[in-house]
């Protein structure tokens, strides 16, 4: 069948916009790169990844990365254990409990969340949740992990709602009324029959918002303070990877000076690290979706 003008002209329009996204990814890659190569001249992988001291304008500057790395896997942990549940409920409470006009006024609301600046979240963390973690935990930093943590958590769980609501819904109602045939209760069968038949998707904005909370920069900027030392409290104030780099562009670097190579250098790391989980959330999806589809 002959196609139409119209019709080639937006097949084209859309084979340039995939183009084009193909070759901004290879562009920020190549960049990462090749200005990351200079500071690796400078400093082995096994130093950059495998000490434990991170002062690259002291004098002879320290380049171990862990301290940002545990801080930033730091935010992530807390921030998962948090919003992870807290989403999975949601989305299980609106595909399953709650009524469609209840459902039409809970999810535009848990999608406000999503919509408000980050940076907001981090004033909010730094003014509201830090006060009260203080009250509970007296001696806490006013920038610290927690508090920001929470933030990221309370950023990310419109994420796994929705995604997880997305994955609830689309399991077939005759899977449900099959179970309910055999006897089994609601609630045996949201936890046995539809999350399990849900699982890929489940797991894929599981994966999802934990990168998004990897790469989380203004939340942890404004309350997780600016301190990049390694230690595994999270009361106290640490620095992570996204924090580091907006920290050195605001300030006075000198450009091709290895203090400004290492903005490359963690912003390669940072991009590996959420390139696994994103091929991760990929491999989640295609191990689990003949299963039950």
């Amino acid at each position: 069948m002959k196609k139409s003008f119209s019709e080639s002209v937006i097949e084209w329009i859309i084979r340039i916009f995939a183009g084009l996204s193909i070759v901004i990814t290879i562009a920020i890659v190549a960049i990462l790169i090749t200005e990351s190569i200079p500071f690796f001249r400078e400093v082995s992988i096994f130093e950059f990844l495998g000490t434990k001291t991170w002062s690259p304008n002291s004098e002879p500057g320290n380049f171990g990365v862990l301290p940002l790395l545990i801080g930033t896997f730091m935010i992530v942990i807390i921030s998962a254990i948090f919003a992870l549940p807290l989403g999975l409920g949601a989305a299980v409470y609106m595909s399953e409990y709650a009524t469609p006009k209840v459902r039409a006024w809970v999810k535009p609301i848990l999608e406000i969340l999503a919509g408000i600046p980050s940076v907001v979240y981090g004033f909010f963390a730094l003014k509201f949740i830090t006060p009260i973690i203080q009250m509970i935990f007296p001696g806490t930093s006013v920038f610290n992990a927690m508090s920001a943590a929470i933030a990221v958590g309370i950023m990310i769980t419109p994420t796994v709602a929705s995604l997880s609501e997305d994955a609830l819904k689309s399991v077939p109602t005759a899977i449900r009324e099959a179970s309910y045939a055999l006897g089994t209760t609601k609630f045996e069968t949201i936890t046995k029959i539809v999350i399990p038949a849900g699982f890929s998707g489940i797991m894929s904005s599981f994966i999802l918002a934990i990168s998004r909370a990897i790469g989380e920069t203004m939340i942890v900027a404004v309350a997780a303070g600016a301190t990049p030392v390694l230690t595994f409290n999270p009361l106290n104030s640490i620095q992570t990877m996204t924090g580091y780099i907006v920290n050195k562009v605001q300030g006075e670097v000198v450009v091709g000076t290895i203090e400004y190579q290492t903005i490359y250098a963690v912003a390669l790391l940072l991009f590996v690290i959420t390139l696994f989980f994103n091929y991760f959330a990929k491999f989640i999806a295609k191990r689990y979706q003949n299963k039950y589809d």
